[in-house]
């Protein structure tokens, strides 16, 4: 992207540094950060988890995390000191500068979201704080800005609650509050971590246009090199709260200087296949034939309408083979794992834990048949109790199917050597550790049960890089000493690409396209796929191809 050498600086941090609870596993959580962003442009902040991206947004908003306290450092908006010395303007000044100085757009918008309130209403609450406009002529702003993020049907989409909406809708909602009154900075935070391929696109789209429109800075916070590649600027690599490297995206992303760098991005999953293994044989572990999913809605007249969310979706896993399932928002991959699994019952077709049919037995009859297929969802903290130690989590699964306690828990103390933790940590919370680290605990959990299919749902898409690859790692490494079976639901298509022997691509609750995963990605039968794979950002990082397209220079304001 080309920008004018008059552009004016909208962000300057000057000399940051941001201190850690004094128990913490270091002092500070951001040391000694300087940083500038230019109107119009893009600055990718990556790194793993814990290397202060986030702390770093929150702190320039004026709202650091509980337990964490500025030391040292400026920050200035737009020429304004925002803070000075360690000390921010009043409240009252900061509050006027959030939402018509900066926005920000977090990455789980349901968190952003109140779940009680109205769309319209939330977004409207903007406006009443920040201008004098009176009702009539807010609501017109808000349906002009829905149209504007192409949200379908604005009148509707005021008056939808969050849970109303998909999550791409949820996302431009929360893009719409943060772009309204048009600020000079936009942070970003993961903003498109947990959104399919195609959403993702269109929203990485939209920002770059709201960005040309109002020649905002962009302040995004990603784990993604391929979002990095698509959008970026400049990158400012951070590990443990310093900076490690920072340069165009062309230097950074091509021809790195530090070996951090260098790791993150071999950790990047490619786009290629590899070789692909003999195909499995034998007896399917799991298996759905024709599975449908249809739910029954009344209104408050009674009025009865039907959602046909899965039809006719089959699916089959052997032992030592991962099949991917792979689709947009709301294709219906994750009603079909949870109709395998039996978290939902299907209204029809077949439902085969090995030679057992379970689509209709009862939960009694079903339960002692659990161990043979258990879950990993990609929220692990839906896996262990915050109230129990993950040794107690750990053991109780096991135990629940039949092992004796002593057993149980030798069973915990082999599968934390087998994920890398050390044994001592049993008796540890899950608070206790990183995501990545709370990940693993949860698919140890799931393996205490000894079963035979993993059924693993978004596993792996809220983690950086890095991490994913260890989790990656490990799930190839069990499935060979153990011979699990893996059903794979995800968005993430580099991921389904390595990790996957076959994929079934699914759309608006269909199975459109299967097979082998290097011949569905080499030659794509179905348009959905090809529009599918077009769509993933560019993760092929050594080719000559520039980082972003370039856009029209802003000039000063």
């Amino acid at each position: 992207m080309t920008l004018s050498p008059t552009a004016p600086v909208v962000l300057d941090v000057r000399g940051l540094r941001v201190a850690l609870p004094a128990d913490a596993d270091r002092p500070f959580a951001i040391e000694r950060l300087d940083l500038q962003i230019r109107a119009g442009q893009t600055l990718c902040i990556v790194g793993e988890s814990g290397s202060g991206k986030s702390v770093l947004a929150t702190t320039v908003m004026g709202l650091p995390s509980k337990g964490l306290s500025v030391a040292a450092g400026s920050i200035w908006l737009g020429g304004e000191p925002l803070m000075t010395e360690s000390v921010y303007l009043p409240a009252r000044r900061l509050r006027q500068l959030r939402g018509a100085g900066m926005g920000m757009v977090f990455q789980e918008p349901m968190t952003a979201l109140n779940p009680v309130l109205g769309c319209g209403e939330q977004v409207d609450e903007m406006l009443r704080t920040h201008t004098a406009d009176g009702a009539a002529a807010r609501k017109a702003t808000i349906l002009a800005t829905f149209d504007r993020v192409r949200l379908p049907d604005p009148a509707r989409i005021f008056a939808s609650y969050p849970h109303q909406l998909s999550g791409g809708q949820r996302q431009r909602i929360v893009i719409a509050m943060a772009m309204i009154l048009r600020p000079r900075l936009l942070i970003c935070d993961e903003p498109t971590t947990a959104l399919d391929v195609t959403t993702q696109a269109e929203i990485l789209k939209l920002i770059a246009e709201l960005q040309q429109e109002h020649a905002s800075a962009v302040l995004f916070i990603t784990h993604d090199m391929g979002v990095v590649a698509e959008i970026a600027d400049e990158v400012l690599v951070m590990h443990r709260g310093t900076v490690v490297e920072k340069g165009r995206c062309e230097q950074v992303l091509r021809r790195p200087r530090e070996a951090y760098t260098r790791l993150l991005l071999d950790a990047v999953p490619s786009m290629t296949p590899p070789a692909p293994r003999a195909p499995a044989v034998g007896k399917h572990l799991l298996a759905g034939d024709a599975v449908g999913k249809v739910y029954l809605r009344r209104d408050w007249l009674g009025r009865a309408s039907r959602n046909s969310a899965l039809q006719g979706a089959s699916v089959a896993v052997r032992r030592g083979e991962t099949v991917g399932v792979v689709g947009e928002s709301g294709s219906g991959k994750s009603t079909l794992a949870r109709c395998m699994v039996r978290l939902i019952d299907p209204s029809e077709g077949r439902v085969l834990w090995g030679d057992t049919e379970v689509q209709s037995l009862p939960e009694g009859r079903l339960r002692p048949l659990r161990s043979r297929v258990q879950v990993v969802f990609q929220d692990p903290n839906r896996s262990l109790n915050p109230r129990r130690t993950v040794g107690s989590s750990m053991v109780e699964g096991a135990m629940n199917f039949g092992m004796d306690a002593a057993q149980a828990r030798k069973t915990a103390e082999e599968l934390m050597d087998r994920i890398g933790l050390p044994r001592a940590a049993l008796a540890r919370y899950p608070h206790q550790f990183s995501g990545g680290q709370r990940q693993r605990l949860a698919i140890a959990r799931a393996v205490a049960c000894q079963p035979q299919v993993l059924v693993a749902d978004e596993a792996v898409s809220a983690l950086d890089v890095s991490v994913q690859a260890q989790i990656l790692e490990l799930l190839r490494e069990l499935q060979r000493d153990l011979g699990l079976g893996i059903l794979f639901i995800t968005h993430d298509l580099r991921v389904a690409a390595q990790l996957c022997d076959r994929v079934v691509v699914m759309q608006q609750g269909r199975v459109v396209e299967q097979g082998p995963t290097a011949r569905v990605f080499a030659e794509p039968e179905h348009a959905y796929t090809r529009r599918l794979l077009s769509a993933a950002p560019r993760a092929e990082l050594a080719t000559g191809a520039p980082c972003a397209a370039p856009a029209l220079p802003v000039a000063a304001a």
